[in-house]
């Protein structure tokens, strides 16, 4: 029986990267409510192929974002500079089964989904900061009378003698938020090539401007 080296990988279509710009509601041809998110997608640049001969594996590197020069380190700007592409924010790498397809300095747009399709989107969700249990993990708070003196505390957070310790994973106070988080199966409701913006049904991680993964959903 041979061997699958993909077994544990996983590969993806090609994804771009876009801004979260904020959410509304659109009424549908019944009159029903859709809430969505509008994301301005794009333009991506291809900066990198990767391939198995080379690299070990298939991918393609796609920038997003101008920037400057002084925005960047000189070995970005080398990387980009040796493709004859103007400086970029973000780099991201998407691992794909096909690389024959794409070359350096090809533009991805919006124009790679279609509507009814269904994506994942990737980003970092908006920081908490410092929160308790209740907050956190949904504890349930103590008695607030009948001279009860515990109200929002921890409580004990482990055994005596054994194993004498705190075990790994407790639920106890933390920061909240600030997490790389993806939401999947979410539909494409509309789609703007001249604008290239992006309406999803649904929320998507962070604030209005964070940065955002697009992939289509396998």
């Amino acid at each position: 029986m041979k061997h699958n080296k993909n077994i544990g990988r996983t590969i993806v279509s090609i994804g771009l990267l876009g801004n979260k710009i904020g959410m509304t509601q659109i009424f549908d041809e019944s009159g029903n409510i859709i809430p969505v998110t509008i994301i301005k997608v794009g333009p991506c640049i291809i900066t990198q192929i990767k391939t198995k001969v080379k690299d070990g594996y298939d991918a393609i590197q796609v920038g997003y974002s101008n920037t400057s020069n002084k925005s960047l380190t000189q070995s970005e700007l080398g990387h980009l500079h040796k493709s004859n592409i103007q400086p970029l924010k973000y780099l991201k790498e998407f691992r794909i089964n096909n690389v024959t397809e794409f070359e350096v300095g090809q533009v991805l747009n919006v124009d790679l989904l279609s509507i009814d399709q269904l994506v994942n989107i990737k980003g970092k969700t908006v920081g908490k900061g410092f929160s308790g249990l209740q907050k956190r993990w949904n504890f349930t708070r103590g008695p607030m009378t009948h001279g009860s003196k515990n109200h929002r505390a921890p409580g004990s957070i482990g055994m005596g003698t054994t194993p004498g310790r705190v075990l790994p994973g407790k639920k106890m106070p933390g920061q909240l938020g600030n997490k790389i988080s993806t939401i999947k199966k979410l539909k494409v409701i509309q789609l703007s090539s001249e604008e290239n913006i992006l309406i999803i049904k649904g929320s998507v991680p962070g604030k209005p401007g964070n940065l955002l993964s697009i992939t289509p959903s396998n």
